[in-house]
C-alpha cells in the first residue's frame, strides 16, 4: 500500500487581524499519498493558494496539525522548518521569483550552495540541461523568455531532489502553447522521479491531468476525487 506523505488534521488559519481578519482555512482534514499528482481547484478567494502555502511550509496554521514525511511541521522552529522545506519541498510560483542579477546557473546553484549541498553548480548544470536549457546557463532572467524563466524555476525546485513538488499557477503567466509545454515538463518530471506533486490552477483541463482533483470553496474541501474513485479488484 502506498504510504501517506502529507497529512493535515483540523487545519485552521485566519489571515489579517481583528475586524479585518479572514477565516481562510476552516478545519481541513487531508491525506495525500506518496507519488500522487493532485490538482487543487476552486474560485478566487476560496483558500486554495493558502492551502498550498501551508503545505509548502510557508504559512503557519493557527491550529491543527500538518505532517510531511512523518515530520510535524507545526512543531518545528522557523529555522528547522526552513531546513526541512529546503531539503524536501520544491516550489514553483506563477511569477518565477528568479534573482535578476544572477544567471540561470546561479539561480539554481546558489540556494544549493547556501544549503551546503555538495557540488551545487554541477547539480544546477545537470538540472538546467534536463529542462532544456543547457545552452542558456549564462543568461540572466531578463535575457530569457517567460517559458525559459519558468524552466529555470522548475530546475531550481527539482535540484534538491525533493519528495514533494508544489506548483502555484505555474502556467498562469504564459501563453497557451508555452503553458502546455511547461505543464508537460512538470508532469514528465513528476512521473520520472516519482514525486508527489500538488498543483493549484484555475485551468480545469490542467487539473484533469492529475491523478486526483481536490475542490476548495470558502476555506473547505468540497470535492475530492479520491473519495469516489472505484476500488479495483486485484487479480491473483
Amino acid at each position: 500500500m502506498t504510504k501517506t506523505i502529507i497529512e493535515l488534521k483540523k487545519a485552521d488559519l485566519k489571515l489579517g487581524s481583528a475586524a479585518a481578519s479572514v477565516h481562510v482555512l476552516k478545519g481541513i482534514d487531508l491525506s495525500i499519498r506518496s507519488g500522487e499528482a493532485v490538482g487543487i481547484v476552486g474560485p478566487s478567494g476560496s483558500g486554495k493558494s493558502t492551502l498550498l502555502m501551508v503545505l509548502a511550509g510557508l504559512e503557519r496554521l493557527d491550529s491543527g496539525e500538518i505532517f510531511i514525511k512523518d515530520t510535524a511541521l507545526h512543531s518545528l522552529s522557523e529555522d528547522a522548518l526552513a531546513d526541512f522545506r529546503g531539503r524536501n519541498i520544491g516550489i514553483v510560483f506563477q511569477s518565477f521569483h528568479l534573482i535578476a542579477n544572477m544567471t540561470a546557473l546561479e539561480n539554481v546553484a546558489v540556494p544549493l550552495e547556501l544549503a551546503n549541498v555538495k557540488d551545487p553548480f554541477d547539480i544546477a548544470r545537470r538540472e538546467l540541461t534536463a529542462v532544456g536549457l543547457g545552452e542558456r546557463l549564462g543568461h540572466y532572467p531578463g535575457q530569457l523568455s517567460g517559458g525559459e524563466q519558468q524552466r529555470v524555476a522548475i530546475a531550481r525546485a527539482l535540484a534538491p531532489s525533493p519528495a514533494v513538488l508544489i506548483a502555484d499557477e505555474p502556467t498562469g503567466n504564459l501563453d497557451t502553447e508555452t503553458g502546455r509545454q511547461i505543464a508537460d515538463l512538470l508532469f514528465a518530471k513528476q512521473a520520472e522521479r516519482g514525486m508527489t506533486m500538488l498543483l493549484v490552477t484555475h485551468d480545469n483541463s490542467l487539473a484533469a491531468r492529475c491523478s486526483r482533483q481536490i475542490r476548495v470553496r470558502s476555506g473547505q474541501i468540497v470535492g475530492d476525487t479520491a473519495e469516489v474513485a472505484p476500488v479495483q479488484a486485484v487479480s491473483a
